[in-house]
């Protein structure tokens, strides 16, 4: 916990006027009962809604589907841990030992929870202007990364069933491993007998998501 403080400002552009509670938003449950999860239930919301108005405002033209699509693809936890990394969150986290042996620093699923943590600590304490400015700095270009608002994988498969007249896309849990914090699953997703594919993630959602990419491919 090396000089968070200054960490803090460096990062928000404000010192924090109530340390604890940053230093909450860094805690994992491995560490304390007192954990990161309120503020990150939060912090998810602030995210939401400063993506929502950023994209509103960024794309006049596109309807309602086409946002969506755009906001889902930027507050994936795998996008909210790229951030973790790239403002040196891993450095100041809160760990107990096993979890930190176990690799929890890395873990996409924690890392992204600590951001959004931050996030809705960082809105608690002053409000949603400084939330919205580094939402806008950490971001940056990956709001405009894609031409046309891109198209989750998911959704894909899920039309390409309907306009071959198959019945939905299936999904299922073929394995579960790993710690708590820090898990592996591997889904199947299958479209009747005709084809299947298995992924593997750190979330059921970033595994249904990997397979379904895969399953287009095989049907393409």
């Amino acid at each position: 916990m090396t000089d968070l403080s200054g960490w803090l400002t460096a990062t928000f552009g404000r010192a924090p006027d109530n340390l604890a509670r940053f230093e909450r938003a860094l805690t994992h449950g491995s560490h304390t009962r007192d954990t990161y999860e309120r503020l990150e239930f939060l912090g998810d919301r602030v995210l939401g809604l400063v993506m929502a108005e950023w994209l509103f405002e960024t794309f006049p033209a596109e309807p309602e589907g086409s946002l969506s699509k755009r906001l889902n693809a930027l507050v994936t936890g795998a996008v909210c841990a790229e951030i973790a990394r790239a403002i040196g969150v891993p450095h100041y986290l809160k760990l107990g030992k096993q979890a930190r042996d176990d690799g929890a620093a890395d873990s996409d699923n924690v890392l992204g929870d600590v951001v959004e943590a931050l996030l809705g600590a960082l809105y608690l304490e002053a409000g949603l202007e400084p939330a919205r400015a580094f939402i806008h700095r950490a971001w940056g270009n990956r709001v405009r990364t894609h031409s046309a608002a891109p198209q989750h994988p998911k959704s894909a498969l899920q039309e390409w069933a309907a306009a071959h007249n198959r019945k939905a896309p299936l999904y299922e849990i073929v394995d579960r491993s790993g710690p708590h914090h820090a898990p592996r699953f591997t889904i199947r997703v299958s479209i009747n007998n005709l084809a299947d594919a298995t992924a593997t993630g750190t979330s059921k959602q970033e595994a249904e998501t990997a397979a379904a990419a895969a399953l287009l491919e095989k049907l393409s």
